[in-house]
Order: C-alpha cells, then sequence, then structure tokens
C-alpha cells in the first residue's frame, strides 16, 4: 500500500513512475512506453532518460574532468567534487558529504541500521555494495579474473592487490628491516615480527598470536574440529597446510629444493634445517 502525498502534479507524474508499491497515483497516465523492456511513464522526458540504460548514452560531460552522465543533474552532483561543495552534512559527527546518498550511508554508522539482509545466512550490511559482494561466497562467482594468470577473485579490491604481484610494485617498506609488501595488510602482520605483538588471544588457553587465522585455526584444537581430510588415507587435520603437506607423503612431491645440493624436501622446515649443514 501507497502512503504518498502531494500536491503538484508534477510530483504526482514522478511518484507514479518511481512508486515500488501497489498505488493508484498516476493510474492510466503510463502513455510512453520503452520498446526495448516495455516499461512505461507518464512523461516522455523520463521515457529519454530511461532508454539510456540500454543505449549507454552520456550527453552530459563534465569540464573538468570529462566524466560523463546520463542525467543532467547528476553532472551537477558531480560538479561539487571540483568545487569542494559540500552541502549535506552528518547531524551527529558534523562530516560532510557531496552527494545525499552518501549521507544516508554514513548515517548508519550511528544508527546500526543494516537494511540490506542476506537471504542464504542472513547476515545484514548497511551498503547494497557489501550485500552484492557477500553473496559471492554463497554462489562462487568470482567476476574479476587477472588478465596475467587468469586468477579470479570475487572483490575488484582482491584483484587489485593481487596484480601487484605480476607488475613486482611494492608500495609499503617496512622502516625496521626496509623489507617490501605489495599489500599494506602484509606489512602491518610483518611489523609484528619487529614488535612481537600477538594482538588476538585464544579465550580457553590464553594462548597469543600474531595473526588471527592463527587464532582461528588454533581454536579447532579444542573444539576437536579438523576439517580437511586426506582422500587417500582418511587421516583428518584441523589447517589446510597440514593438510597439503601430509598428502606430498602420498603423492612424493618434494617442492623445497636445496639451492646448493639440489636435495629435495617435502616441508620448507626441512630445508632450512638441511641447509644448516652448508654454512657451518
Amino acid at each position: 500500500m501507497c502512503f504518498y502525498q502531494g500536491n503538484l502534479n508534477e510530483e504526482l507524474h514522478i511518484h507514479s513512475d518511481e512508486c515500488r508499491y501497489s498505488c493508484d497515483i498516476g493510474r492510466g497516465e503510463r502513455l510512453y512506453s520503452c520498446e526495448l523492456c516495455n516499461k512505461a511513464f507518464s512523461q516522455r522526458s523520463n521515457l529519454i532518460i530511461h532508454q539510456r540504460i540500454h543505449t549507454g548514452e552520456r550527453p552530459y560531460t563534465c569540464d573538468v574532468c570529462e566524466k560523463a552522465f546520463s542525467q543532467h543533474s547528476n553532472l551537477i552532483t558531480h560538479q561539487r567534487i571540483h568545487r569542494g561543495e559540500r552541502p549535506h552534512k552528518c547531524d551527529v559527527c558534523k562530516k560532510a558529504f557531496s552527494y545525499k546518498n552518501t549521507l544516508i550511508k554514513h548515517q548508519r554508522i550511528h544508527t546500526g541500521e543494516r537494511p540490506y539482509t542476506c537471504d542464504v545466512c542472513k547476515k545484514a550490511f548497511s551498503r547494497q555494495y557489501n550485500l552484492i559482494t557477500h553473496q559471492r561466497i554463497h554462489t562462487g562467482e568470482r567476476p574479476y579474473v587477472c588478465d596475467v594468470c587468469y586468477k579470479a577473485f570475487n572483490h575488484k579490491g582482491s584483484l587489485i592487490q593481487h596484480q601487484r604481484i605480476h607488475s613486482c610494485e611494492h608500495l609499503y617498506t617496512c622502516d625496521v628491516c626496509k623489507n617490501t609488501f605489495s599489500h599494506k595488510s602484509n606489512l602491518i602482520l610483518h611489523q609484528r615480527v619487529h614488535s612481537g605483538e600477538h594482538p588476538y588471544t585464544c579465550d580457553v588457553c590464553e594462548n597469543a598470536f600474531s595473526h588471527q587465522r592463527n587464532l582461528i585455526i588454533h581454536k579447532r584444537i579444542h573444539r576437536a574440529e579438523l576439517p580437511y581430510t586426506c582422500d587417500v588415507c582418511n587421516k583428518a587435520f584441523s589447517c589446510k597446510s597440514n593438510l597439503i603437506r601430509h598428502q606430498r607423503i602420498h603423492s612424493g612431491e618434494r617442492p623445497y629444493k636445496c639451492d646448493v645440493c639440489s636435495r629435495a624436501f617435502r616441508c620448507q622446515s626441512d630445508r632450512k634445517k638441511h641447509q644448516r649443514i652448508h654454512i657451518r
């Protein structure tokens, strides 16, 4: 049911085009239909704007950055970025925004509102984009593909970070040992080697870890959880890397080779122990 109240005829026309509910306003006045998708509009101007979705036409161009838009109103809003104009202000923290919809999204930080819910696991999100990205976990969709190695990702940011491996781009440098990293998160984790920081603590045995992932794997010991099973001998492991190492017993694979004598090992740790022979 629709509870819209409006006085101006033009407001009613616009409302009738956009209303999501069963609504009697403007009924019978949708004279203009899209010949591609059959969506109908009460005003010809709204049909013209809609048709740009199909044609890709963007007739309004920013004279500063040349970004193009399908609607004049979107161009006007965009130009506020260049003028530094931020007319939409949060009444809680006074942070200002160029776009009203950005303010609305921001305000959910204060209200805790999460209007977008996953219909599979019921996890809720404050932004629709985050929900769409999350749903790829369930669907297995990975739309972002590396053009070098063809590895696929469910998030564009993950692809951008991955591509730095191929470009040898290392933007983040440790100020202690000068080791460089392509991801800032990897630098932060690395710096804990120098600081000795272990921020992740087990609430059962109080063992502490520098990586959250290591804590998650450790907790499986207390729960007796062994999710990774060998398909040859059915031996189970709490960590996927332990399963991979174990499977080399069956396959005979020895991927870690000594660069001095060429002897090969199943585990990297075994190779390190062996290499001490050469430096005595």
